[in-house]
């Protein structure tokens, strides 16, 4: 079962595996989240979306839906 950055819990780290969606993963290339990279659940919103990672040195603010489309290793 592959996991995916929504699934972390605020702490967990996962490496940027692949993407299920070419659409929104162009997007999050673009800000960084790039195969290889470590991600970094930092926390949630109080209603649990958005999503703040640690990526590439910087916080990224993601919704659940496009956290989902980043598969971890």
């Amino acid at each position: 079962m592959e996991r995916s950055a929504a699934d972390l819990v605020p702490g967990q780290k996962g490496m940027v595996k692949d993407f299920t969606d070419e659409y929104i993963s162009l997007k999050l290339m673009e800000m960084g989240v790039l195969p290889g990279t470590e991600i970094v659940m930092k926390f949630a919103a109080p209603l649990g979306d958005p999503i703040c990672v640690d990526v590439s040195g910087y916080a990224l603010s993601l919704r659940v839906e496009e956290a989902k489309t980043i598969i971890l290793s």
